[in-house]
């Protein structure tokens, strides 16, 4: 088989790329498809044999393209559609497969070309307008809704990445058989082309010193974005009440801009316990999996969403105990059974934390509750096979 992946986004980059278009390209090579990739010029080469990777220019005085939808993407999108019938015009693909935004001009050309088309779809497109404060325009809004719910009816499979999104797109299409649920769920590190050797030494990491930081101290770890739906906020002034009860205790949040960095940082010396936090800012991959590795705990303090955060299947295999906020968010993967689970607010995580630190029977059986429940349902085995029924519905 032959397909076209379009991306519409910066790839390979930790700050702006959504994983699972790069373990959705990897696993269906790995099968035999063979792929042409049309991505934007921005972002860091990946090395996946059977993989072309095709890019339009960069446009770098126009600076990075951000998460979410952007006048900045509006631009750069023309090129991908130029580029993208070229493509169409001189190559035969059995499938074109579509991430976010790509998807509706995938759909204009579909009669045209011919193709059997996927539909990645990571969030609804509509949501996205007013989540990221892009319009609040009810005609523009429902415009996308209707174009949307047009896509979801003519794709010939669609991928939806967890249970809530699942659920809405089965209120709109009627043959559920071609809409498979597969959830972010490798945890294998990228790859990237013509990586160093110093890729993976930890000389250069922004926090080299880590083990003598906190040698007799208990680490936790938040690691991610630093958005406000994150819940940073919530997870500071949590950790305020467990340095109090515990001051042999350590944040270490791992991520973020510059200046939200310096908010979060400016909230921590407020509490006094600025010492007691470790900011690292945005940091490679690899960096990031090593700072999890040393954590005596996990933390997800996200205070909204629906969609399931990526780093919660990496959180449910990694044998360290996880303390999460109970928000459906969450919830559609993890239970009290396998994670401390409490409410998005700074006195019961902060209580949920030291439960974790002082439960050791209990911490135990939700740590190996966890790593049965990936195994289960979540593996990079169980990920394949999905990814193989997808390809048999368009053979």
């Amino acid at each position: 088989m032959k397909a076209l992946v379009i991306a519409p986004q910066p790839f390979y980059s930790p700050r702006g790329t959504p994983l699972s278009v790069y373990y959705r390209t990897l696993v269906m090579a790995e099968l035999g498809v063979e792929i042409d990739f049309l991505t934007y010029g921005e972002g860091q080469d990946v090395d996946i044999p059977g993989v072309r990777f095709i890019r339009i220019p960069r446009f770098a005085f126009l600076g990075n393209a951000k998460v979410g939808p952007s006048y900045l993407k509006l631009f750069l999108d023309i090129f991908i559609i130029s580029r993208m019938i070229m493509l169409l015009i001189r190559n035969h693909y059995d499938f074109v497969h579509a991430h976010e935004e790509a998807i509706f001009f995938s759909y204009f050309l579909k009669p045209i070309f011919r193709y059997k088309l996927v539909y990645d779809m990571h969030s609804s497109l509509p949501q996205q307008l007013t989540n990221f404060k892009f319009t609040n325009s009810k005609l523009i809004i429902r415009t996308f809704k209707a174009l949307e719910d047009a896509c979801l009816r003519k794709s010939d499979a669609i991928i939806t990445i967890c249970p809530d999104l699942y659920n809405y797109v089965n209120t709109i299409i009627r043959d559920q058989s071609r809409h498979f649920l597969i959830e972010n769920s490798i945890i294998e590190p990228v790859r990237l082309k013509d990586a160093s050797p110093e890729t993976n030494s930890t000389a250069e990491y922004h926090i080299p010193n880590l083990k003598e930081l906190k040698a007799g101290k208990k680490l936790l770890v938040y690691a991610g974005t630093l958005e406000e739906y994150q819940g940073i906020d919530i997870l500071i002034e949590a950790f305020h009440y467990v340095h109090e009860k515990a001051p042999d205790t350590l944040l270490l949040i791992v991520g973020g801009r510059p200046d939200q960095v310096q908010r979060y940082s400016t909230l921590a010396q407020s509490l006094g316990i600025a010492e007691a936090v470790i900011f690292t800012g945005r940091v490679p991959q690899l960096e990031a999996k090593y700072y999890t590795n040393q954590a005596d705990v996990l933390l997800s303090p996200r205070s909204s969403g629906t969609n399931t955060p990526l780093k919660v299947y990496e959180q449910l295999a990694s044998g360290i105990p996880l303390v999460a906020t109970d928000i459906y968010s969450h919830t559609q993967v993890l239970t009290n059974e396998v994670a401390f689970l409490v409410k998005p607010e700074p006195r019961a995580m902060g209580e949920g934390i030291l439960a974790c630190l002082h439960s050791n029977g209990e911490t135990n059986r939700k740590v190996e509750n966890a790593r049965r429940l990936y195994e289960q349902k979540y593996s990079r085995q169980v990920y394949t096979e999905k990814i193989k029924k997808l390809l048999d519905t368009l053979r």
